[in-house]
């Protein structure tokens, strides 16, 4: 008797592994392939923007749209504030933040790498104070 307990044990715990190891297998492989939203992947369609007639209008909106994503973040979770010094312009938002964004980057190119989060957060630190 305690051997096929034994044995069901085994079995099951090896049924157990074999299906669990196929559902972390994609998760695994997914890992591997996932990239970081760069300061670099940011600045491309925000210099396109301006720079390609044919689909600048599309790269323009792109930009705009992760910073007025990310600036509705902050604000919302109260991070854009006096005290934490970050002022967020009243006219024109995502275009004035979009071209303090470009002259962070070029300024800052060894940056270029690191989450596009970080470095918009890095330029309304450096560029949009409370004065």
């Amino acid at each position: 008797m305690r051997t096929q307990f034994a044995t069901l044990t085994a079995s099951a715990l090896l049924a157990a592994a074999v299906v669990l190891g196929g559902f972390a297998a994609p998760a695994e492989a997914a890992d591997k392939k996932s990239k970081v939203y760069s300061v670099a992947d940011l600045l491309k369609p925000c210099i396109e923007g301006d720079n390609d007639s044919r689909w600048g209008e599309a790269a323009e909106a792109e930009c705009e749209q992760y910073i007025n994503g990310f600036t509705d973040a902050i604000t919302e979770v109260g991070y854009a504030t006096k005290e934490n010094n970050i002022c967020l312009p009243a006219l024109n938002r995502a275009d004035e933040i979009r071209w303090a964004f470009m002259r962070w980057a070029h300024q800052n190119y060894d940056d270029r790498g690191m989450p596009a989060s970080e470095g918009l957060l890095a330029t309304l630190k450096a560029t949009m104070t409370c004065n």
